[in-house]
């Protein structure tokens, strides 16, 4: 199933399947590794929503959730 990394409950993982947004925002997600084929779990979310927490490649990394939206994945239904 897809889903966009904005919308996920904490706990939950998925495997990057494309990044999508404009030029800058993606060529920023692309710096920080956030690529096609990466697992990612998220590990926390602000009260209001933004930012997210997720893990990533092994380190821990804080999206907006603009940002995060940009991500689409594929979760284990």
């Amino acid at each position: 199933m897809e889903k966009k990394l904005n919308e996920f409950s904490i706990g939950e993982k998925g495997i990057i399947k494309s990044v999508s947004g404009e030029g800058k925002i993606r060529r920023r997600l692309f710096d920080m590794g956030v690529t096609p084929g990466a697992s990612v779990l998220l590990r926390k979310k602000a009260p209001l929503g933004d930012p997210l927490e997720v893990t990533l490649r092994g380190y821990e990394l804080t999206l907006r959730s603009s940002e995060a939206a940009c991500v689409v994945t594929e979760v284990d239904a």
